[in-house]
């Protein structure tokens, strides 16, 4: 398998049992999401998580997705409020009790940034408001567009307005805290607006002076983003095309060649990308995928994702296990298309440090490519060299050898690597010989097999890739 699954965990998929088996099915990273459950919850998930990864030999990997400057609604005096399209009621930044007059809203600057004919958007846009005046304090007067039930707590979208929120909640700050205590090997940004946005967390994560620093992920769900996308990828370490808050912001229609745009941007760039939301939410309840739900994991592939991400379907879902099983299944059929394979382009600034390192990747999946090599095999210390050659989607299978359990679990996301844990990487001595004769004994390669070797020449010397070799086992 190529394509990797991240998973979301939660009460139906957070024991033991279910993770390894689903571990077992195909999921590659498991995501926790922080806009739900406790700090206690979540170390109960990575503690599981480590132990399935010490008993089974694996290498799956943690996606912490920290809540960001979500915008929801408060309480209401009763379970509803009900609107006639038509109808004008207020939404006020001072806690209330709602009802059909006025409902409070939590966002402390919510009359300052809205303006008259805003649209506010309410529960993933099933009911749309336009704003008729503001105070400019703490009142909003908005016109129902629709026929509205509204209800407690629900999350609100403004897709015409510049939000004046930080990136990083104070919430945020708290999960971070806890993170950053962890072994994390990834933790997602929600709600970027800019590159700033991914240097602030960035900044955060230096302060911690971590040996293991977790790799950012920008979660790609403004238009605001969509604007700054090609900073926003060159300052983050990979990318989640976030589909549900994007589909609301923008006109849904924009969403399929936005998406097909950024894989394209992050393969340029040698960034991960994860197309998220809604891939096979039907399996929530049904033990079956619809039609529809198979061709988007299959055109997501063919657009050449990194991995695919599952939400509801595997931490509320009744079937996890399950869901994970039949994403498999498509994404091995899809796998065989030839035209997924060798997407690499050619390094374009020699200015850039790594130029060199760069150039020998390029040209070992061109190598790979015109002698129908069975493998590359990189030896990498940081998970640069493995990143950059995943990015060129090379068909010959690519195993990355490290000596560091966590960039082994890091790389667990990027498309294609095979990783493996190995303690002698520093010992030049017959290295490639080595490699060879572990990945025969684990079954991976056979004797005859041609393969492609990527590495850094004193084999001792942490740095770029220098050098490559051509051979048959």
């Amino acid at each position: 398998m190529k394509t990797k699954i991240v998973a979301t965990i939660g009460p139906a998929s957070s024991d033991y049992d279910t993770l390894s088996k689903m571990t077992a099915e195909g999921m590659d990273v498991c995501r926790l999401n922080f806009s739900h459950g406790t700090h206690q919850d979540h170390l109960k998930v990575i503690e599981t998580v480590d132990k399935i990864n010490t008993t089974q030999n694996s290498c799956v990997a943690i996606l912490a997705d920290l809540q960001g400057p979500k915008i929801r609604l408060g309480t209401l005096e009763h379970e509803e409020v009900t609107l006639k399209a038509g109808e004008k009621i207020k939404l006020v930044t001072y806690e209330v009790a709602g009802n059909k007059d006025r409902i409070s809203i939590r966002y402390d600057a919510f009359a300052t940034d809205v303006k008259a004919g805003d649209q506010v958007l309410i529960d993933d846009g099933k009911i749309a408001l336009r704003v008729v005046e503001t105070n400019g304090q703490d009142e909003v007067l908005l016109r129902a567009e629709t026929d509205a039930v509204i209800k407690t707590y629900k999350g609100v979208n403004l897709p015409d307005t510049s939000i004046s929120l930080p990136s990083l909640t104070q919430k945020d700050l708290n999960d971070l805290e806890f993170l950053l205590q962890q072994d994390i090997q990834w933790i997602a940004l929600s709600f970027v607006r800019s590159a700033s946005d991914i240097h602030l967390l960035r900044e955060k994560i230096d302060a911690a002076k971590k040996t293991n620093k977790p790799g950012i992920i920008a979660k790609i769900e403004k238009p605001q983003a969509i604007a700054n996308i090609e900073a926003i990828v060159e300052a983050a370490d990979g990318i989640m095309i976030a589909r549900g808050d994007l589909g609301v912001e923008i006109p849904m229609e924009q969403v399929p060649m936005i998406q097909k745009r950024i894989i394209r941007l992050c393969q340029q760039k040698g960034k991960p990308v994860i197309v998220a939301t809604q891939m096979m939410e039907a399996m929530i309840s049904s033990i079956r995928p619809t039609r529809a739900e198979v061709s988007d994991v299959a055109n997501s592939v063919l657009d050449g994702a990194d991995a695919l991400m599952l939400s509801g379907e595997t931490s509320v879902g009744k079937y996890p296990v399950e869901t994970i099983r039949i994403m498999q299944q498509i994404i091995n059929q899809i796998e065989g298309y030839e035209a997924i394979y060798y997407r690499h382009e050619m390094p374009y600034d020699p200015s850039h440090p790594r130029f060199i390192s760069d150039s020998v990747l390029y040209a070992a999946c061109n190598m790979a490519q015109s002698t129908n090599a069975s493998a590359l095999i990189l030896v990498t210390h940081t998970g640069y060299s493995a990143r950059r050659m995943a990015a060129h989607r090379p068909r010959a299978r690519l195993f990355a050898f490290s000596g560091n359990a966590f960039v082994l679990r890091q790389m667990n996301l990027l498309w294609g690597v095979n990783g493996f844990y190995d303690s002698s990487l520093d010992q030049a001595d017959k290295l490639m010989n080595h490699l060879n004769d572990l990945l025969i004994a684990a079954g991976q390669l056979h004797k005859g097999d041609r393969v492609i070797h990527v590495l850094s020449t004193p084999t001792w010397s942490k740095g770029n890739s220098n050098t490559l070799r051509l051979g048959e086992l």
